[in-house]
């Protein structure tokens, strides 16, 4: 083995100087983040402010430039930095939006989306109560003078325990957090003379904070009543959707059931295959990777809430029995060796998605770049 140059040894040393002040310059910028997230709770203001972020981001670019550092550089670092302090804000707390509010009873509160929003309850303030599987027989006495009551258990019995629920106070808020939203919502109209809102988390419980997560929001009744949850949602930096729950619930047949069926026979292939995943991971290009990973994480999961989100819908198997005719057509097409055809359907698909195909390669070569940075090869 040849010896390393002592050159070499010594500008590696210089590079372990820079790399240290930067963890000295990083541990700086989180303790001013979780300064300023004493300031944000004091004062109401949310966690996360767009513009604030995309001028900050602008000019720190710009100044990368004239220093002849990558602006896509700085910026991957400033983004996941902000990460990290979206995620230390929260431990400070947050204002609380309506202090006169009576408790607030998190139905299904000991599974873990419920523990999520029990813990961002608390830090703003709140009184909350869990009303779980074991409480039924002092249900009355948890819900008295409640200001807000949510459910989040699994979709099939969502509406069971909607229609269970009593002696609700005429003014409390009824919201459910489950992935479909007309059924609740039509059994919590029906149980409740009240506020009314579906919500939808675009996210799973293992967040670190709720900065640019997405909440869907479907109007039952009263809206002005439950303005101040929504505001609450988005002082801890959500991003709220408006939908209605029909428009909701058809969107969701792609985004959720679609999806995760699709891997769910992509890795029940693999499984009937026999795949060698080493082998797949040793030889896999970085989007590949990336793809078997999004399969990988769904069998890392609950299987009964996956075969709640796909069963879910009434319209989901007969948009996936539509699925699996356009898959037999393309065989059909390889098939018959038909090159000329696949382009000519590869480009109609091309024109459909228009400007998004461009916006999505941008994107996707972003993560992609992390994927495989991350990639540790012996």
């Amino acid at each position: 083995m040849n010896e390393t140059p002592e050159a070499l040894l010594r500008l590696r040393d210089k590079i372990d100087d820079v790399d240290q002040q930067l963890l000295k310059l990083l541990a700086e910028r989180l303790q001013l983040v979780a300064e300023v997230g004493e300031v944000k709770s004091e004062h109401g203001l949310p966690i996360y402010v767009p513009s604030r972020e995309a001028a900050m981001l602008a000019k720190r670019r710009q100044e990368a430039e004239a220093l002849g550092v990558p602006a896509d550089l700085i910026e991957d670092i400033l983004r996941r930095a902000m990460r990290e302090s979206y995620s230390s804000e929260k431990d400070t707390g947050f204002k609380t939006v309506n202090p006169a509010a009576g408790p607030i009873v998190v139905v299904g509160g000991n599974g873990q989306l419920g523990r999520l929003f029990v813990q961002m309850f608390e830090l703003s303030g709140y009184e909350v109560k869990v009303l779980g599987s074991k409480d039924w027989d002092n249900a009355s006495q948890i819900l008295q003078g409640a200001s807000v009551v949510m459910v989040t258990v699994p979709i099939a019995k969502t509406v069971g325990i909607i229609e269970q629920l009593e002696a609700l106070p005429d003014d409390c808020i009824l919201c459910d957090l489950t992935s479909t939203k007309t059924e609740p919502l039509k059994a919590m109209l029906a149980a409740h003379s009240g506020p009314v809102v579906g919500l939808h988390p675009m996210f799973g419980p293992d967040i670190s904070s709720f900065a640019k997560q997405v909440i869907v929001v479907c109007d039952g009744r009263n809206t002005e009543k439950y303005q101040w949850l929504l505001d609450q949602f988005a002082l801890w930096g959500a991003k709220l959707k408006q939908a209605s729950a029909e428009s909701h619930d058809e969107a969701m047949r792609l985004v959720q059931a679609m999806r995760h069926f699709s891997s769910f026979v992509y890795g029940l292939h693999l499984k009937s295959e026999d795949a060698d995943i080493e082998q797949l991971l040793a030889f896999s290009s970085p989007i590949y990777r990336l793809e078997l990973a999004m399969v990988g994480r769904l069998f890392a999961q609950d299987p009964a809430l996956y075969a709640d989100i796909i069963l879910s819908s009434p319209d989901a198997l007969t948009m996936f029995r539509r699925y699996i005719e356009r898959f037999a057509e393309a065989v059909t097409c390889l098939e018959n060796h038909d090159r000329e055809g696949f382009i000519r359907q590869f480009s109609d698909v091309a024109d459909w998605f228009g400007q998004y195909a461009q916006q999505f390669m941008g994107e996707s070569k972003q993560m992609l770049l992390v994927a495989h940075d991350r990639r540790h090869i012996d």
